[in-house]
């Protein structure tokens, strides 16, 4: 685990995580119709915490994060695996699995918005281009035809998962500024353990003990879930980052909205819409402009040393 990939097993675990993330929108959406939100991402936390343990385990990972590391560990567990976590699920319970991963996956456009105004980072022609694209294709998702106004319901859907990518950016956001001790990977099981924990206290305090109709279905959905759409996809895009350009994977991750709409196509019959497609293709587009407009920046910085 400590050697960087060739570049075919890099592409290859890359694709994995790209399937995976995108399959894992359609997966939530079947869960929230058996189980609560916040109780669906609870149980989801427990499963992928008993697989990094074993993980970790088995490679010698496993270690204590230092003093230095805690804030990440909490930003990371409240803002991305509690509050995205659990208001896409919840956000999930009004709106189509494809109209959720469309504008769960904003996040680089608010990240690309917010960075330069919080003194983070350098607002340039590309990103500022990129992101008024996206937000075009964010307006066309929520136009009347394609959202019901007249339903509080599913606008209270949309503006949940809206919320949540904002979240992620705010941790994003964070987390580029840590100056990290340990790798990802080693602290990623503190990260899902906090999230596990408050996650379970406020399930428990707002829902109570949860009450499902079990069955194969359900424990294979959160078994994927658990395990392909969190440990796996972790683990596996922390072995690309090492392997893999920073510029390569953030475009190939926008890959991701895309599988989501075509796997709710697929696993849950919803319709592909103009107004769907039309949204995907201009938010899609303004991710990548957004990050290519990162490069003049990285080559400065590597020519720099």
């Amino acid at each position: 685990m400590n050697s960087p990939l060739s570049s075919r097993a890099a592409v290859g675990l890359f694709l994995i995580v790209v399937l995976a993330w995108g399959v894992n929108r359609s997966v939530t959406k079947q869960l929230v119709q058996f189980v609560p939100p916040l109780w669906t991402a609870a149980i989801r936390s427990w499963i992928a915490l008993i697989g990094l343990a074993a993980i970790l385990g088995l490679s010698n990972n496993l270690v204590i994060p230092e003093r230095r590391d805690i804030p990440v560990v909490l930003s990371v567990a409240l803002l991305h695996m509690t509050l995205f976590s659990t208001l896409v699920a919840a956000g999930l319970r009004f709106l189509p699995a494809s109209k959720g991963i469309v504008l769960g996956y904003t996040t680089p456009l608010w990240v690309a918005l917010a960075a330069p105004l919080l003194g983070k980072d350098t607002l340039t022609a590309p990103k500022l281009a990129g992101a008024l694209l996206g937000l075009i294709g964010l307006a066309v998702i929520l136009n009347p035809f394609s959202i019901d106004w007249t339903n509080l319901n599913v606008v209270l859907g949309a503006g949940m998962v809206i919320l949540a990518a904002i979240c992620w950016a705010a941790n994003i956001i964070y987390i580029r500024e840590h100056r990290w001790i340990a790798s990802p990977l080693q602290l990623l099981i503190w990260q899902v353990l906090v999230a596990t924990v408050v996650l379970s206290i406020t399930a428990t305090i707002s829902d109570g003990v949860p009450h499902a109709e079990w069955s194969w279905r359900l424990v294979l959905l959160f078994l994927y879930s658990g395990l392909i759409g969190t440990v796996l996809a972790y683990w596996a895009m922390s072995m690309v980052n090492r392997s893999i350009s920073a510029l390569t994977t953030s475009l190939g991750t926008t890959g991701t909205p895309i599988v989501g709409i075509a796997s709710a196509a697929i696993l849950l019959g919803e319709p592909i819409d103009l107004s769907l497609a039309v949204a995907a293709a201009l938010i899609v587009a303004g991710i990548g402009l957004a990050t290519l407009g990162n490069r003049p920046l990285r080559s400065q910085a590597a020519a720099s040393g």
